[in-house]
Formats: structure tokens, sequence, C-alpha cells
């Protein structure tokens, strides 16, 4: 039941810019489609429109906004958004991803000939295998992705000190920024759970006990409601003794955030209704390489390369999925063999990092971002190399010094994220005052 899309081993390295005509709403047609007769789509009552535009995936939504005026203001309209926020949920399980220097936290930035850089992202939508970019023109300088849920992503500033978290809208272009946590972090790890009617944030570690050096010694979390429940930054606690949080990512499962902690490899969780931290050891943590932390339907999994060169196992990628009672681990999925010699042959021991969405896993090598990724699907048990992105292909960033990579997210698109009005009502300071220090 295990089968690998692969025609070529020079597969990754001679695919064709993905196109996006076969998004829903495409202007092809085919002699096999149905007549509109526009003496009666044309009278459609006005709220069955907005039905049928609401269940749009976000590029059909926007082309279909340059049909007339009133489609145009439905992002704007109260009632429409009213209605979209009532449908069954349709998710589409896609990607973010930003352009980063290895061992830095600071994206690149498009200037584009102004005096203020912006931003870029690129998303990936794994049903039609094709990118698209977007602009994050009002975020700004010193600020970088850290977190995504529920449409939201989350930015911190780069510098150490208090750190004031602004989350952002992409589609909507909104921003809404946090009160400034209350202790000193440098590059903490973050932990994001957004849902239409709550925030939760959790920073854990990268404590400033002095200008020059850190610990990862307490956490914080910040959480509000719409039942009129609110704290900001008042609970704290403490971490396990021993801590490394060098990946500065966190997972969301079932009301809980893990984080991988290395030397050796384990995982940390924390629960937030009993604001309490314990660790869960990783499965063949001492044969692990490039571990990474994944939450897919509701399970966390774990994906990493296996390494036992002293005894006779053969080297793969696996996966697995941690169990209900929260400490045992049972293996999913492995690599195909003749896949996995050919992703050592391109990785060549510098790593790779996954991020997952749904049924998806998106697997980018460092140091071959323009070059290959893959991608996996868990339901059908699928591995399919996948097109770079056109956006960035063959753009020369590098300078020499540091190595370029893709920081992926898993990115629900929202038209609507009522939430942010909860966080407004705390904030009293305008947009124009952000700043990363």
């Amino acid at each position: 039941n295990m089968s690998f899309i692969n025609s070529s081993i020079t597969l990754p390295f001679s695919y064709n810019v993905s196109g996006s005509n076969r998004f829903p709403g495409s202007t092809s047609s085919s002699p096999t489609e149905p007549m509109m007769d526009s003496r009666i789509w044309s009278k459609l009552p006005e709220r069955l429109l907005d039905c049928v535009v609401a269940f749009l995936p976000p590029p059909a939504f926007f082309r279909a906004r340059c049909v007339c005026k009133r489609w145009y203001g439905l992002l704007f309209s109260a009632t429409f958004l009213e209605l979209y926020l009532q449908l069954p949920p349709h998710r589409r399980h896609w990607f973010l991803f930003f352009k980063l220097k290895a061992n830095k936290t600071q994206i690149y930035r498009n200037c584009g000939g102004q005096s203020r850089p912006i931003y870029e992202g690129y998303l990936f939508d794994p049903y039609d295998v094709a990118w698209h970019r977007l602009s994050f023109a009002l975020i700004p300088p010193g600020f970088s992705p850290v977190a995504s849920s529920g449409g939201i992503i989350c930015w911190a500033p780069d510098g150490g000190g208090p750190k004031t978290l602004i989350l952002s809208n992409p589609i909507l272009g909104t921003l809404s920024q946090l009160p400034p946590t209350t202790r000193p972090r440098l590059f903490p790890s973050i932990g994001l759970a957004v849902t239409p009617f709550s925030v939760d944030i959790t920073i854990a570690g990268d404590d400033l006990i002095s200008p020059y050096a850190v610990k990862n010694l307490t956490a914080e979390t910040f959480h509000i409601d719409g039942g009129g429940f609110y704290s900001i930054w008042a609970t704290s606690s403490t971490l396990p003794r021993l801590c490394s949080l060098e990946s500065s990512r966190m997972v969301h499962v079932d009301g809980r955030f893990y984080c991988m902690n290395y030397s050796p490899f384990s995982i940390l969780a924390y629960d937030m209704s009993e604001n309490k931290w314990w660790k869960i050891q990783a499965p063949m943590r001492r044969f692990l390489r490039s571990p990474n932390l994944l939450e897919s339907r509701g399970k966390l999994v774990l994906m990493a390369a296996v390494e036992k060169s002293k005894l006779n196992v053969p080297k793969s990628l696996r996966v697995w999925a941690l169990q209900g009672c929260g400490m045992t681990w049972i293996e999913m999925e492995r690599m195909p063999h003749q896949l996995y010699v050919e992703f050592e042959g391109i990785e060549k021991g510098n790593g790779f990092d996954c991020v997952a969405h749904g049924e998806f896993v998106v697997i980018m090598i460092r140091g071959c971002w323009d070059k290959a990724a893959l991608l996996y699907d868990m339901c059908k048990r699928t591995w399919q190399w996948i097109p770079p992105c056109p956006y960035i292909v063959g753009s020369n960033d590098n300078d020499g010094e540091d190595q370029v990579v893709l920081h992926g997210f898993a990115y629900d698109p929202r038209l609507a994220t009522p939430v942010t009005g909860l966080i407004h009502q705390l904030s009293s300071l305008p947009f124009q005052n952000f700043n990363a220090n």
C-alpha cells in the first residue's frame, strides 16, 4: 500500500515551474462542461451567491472580487463575514515559507527600490502543487515570523529584551500588537494556538540573565478568549533542568505545547491548564538526525533520519506518532529505500526541516531549497518531489557567509479572524509605535 511518486532520479532538478491554472474557478473550459443559462444564474438570491463565494479558496475568491463592485466589497462586509464564519469548515492545508539566513532569525526583505524594506512570504498549495507570493508591507523592520495558527502569523522582535509580539492576518493585511512579556529574552521558543474566539501563546527559554548570557529557566503564557477571561503574561512556570531549546519551534496538540530538547534528544511537553512541564523520551534518540516535531490531524508526530552506523540497520527517514498515553511512540512510516538513497545523495548530511499541515508534510533540504523538496501525504502514503518556489529560484542573496534556508509554517487562510478584535481592546499603542526593541 506504500508508494512514492518518482519518475526519474533527476526529477527534482528538471522539474518545470508549476502553473496555477488548476485552481477552482479557472477560465479553462472543455466541451463537456454544462452550459450556464444567464437567465437563471443571474437571478440567484444574493445570500445564496454569497454562500457560493464564501466557499471559494483564497486565490479564486480574490479573482472573483474583480467581477463587480459588490463582490469587491465582500471582504469588508460584516454580513458576508458573519456568513463566512457560520459555514462548515472547509480548510485547505497550505504552507507559508519565509527565506532566512541559517542560524539567524532575520528574514530576507525585498527593498524594491523603496526606502523601507518589505517582507515577503511564499505560499505553497499542496493540492495544485503551486506557489504564490505574499507581501507583508505593514510589518515593521526588525521582526521575524515565529509561529502560525488559525490564519494568524506571529512575529517577534529580533533583538533581546521583553518580547512585543505582533499577530498578522496576511489575507486581510491586519496587525494586532500584544503587550510586552514580563521577562527579557533573546531567541525563545514560541507556541501559538488560535481559534475564532481565543488566543493562547507560550514563550519559553532563552532568559537573559545578563546582557551577554542566556539560560533556559522559565516560560510565560498569554491567554484571551471571548468569554471575557484573559491572562496577560501573568502565568509563569519553571522549565525542567538541563533544557536545550535550539529549534525555537513549538507544536500545539490538544491543549498542550511540545518542543524538541537537544543533547540528548527528548521532547518537552507543557500542559496549559495545569501549568506543568515534563520530558518525553524520543524513540531511538541516540541515532536520530534532524528530528522534527509536527502536528498532523490532531496527533503529535516525529519525523527524523535514523542512522545506526555500527549496527545492521539500514539508514532511513522514519515517522512516529505519540500514543494516547502521552509517553510512548509507534512507528507509522518509513521512506522507501530507493527514495531515501536519492534523498541522502541530495541532502549530503546537511540536514532538513519539516512542516506539517493536515495530511501533508513538506520536507525542505538545507542548502537545496532552490532545487528540491519532498511532499509526503500521510493519508495516501505517497512521496512526491515538488518544484522549487519560482519567485526565489535563481536569486543570489547568499553573501558567502550565511546559508539560506526556507522557514515554513502550516497556514490556513482565513478571511475573518474575529479574535483579533479582543486583542485590539487590550492594546493602547497605535501601529506606528511598533518597534523591535
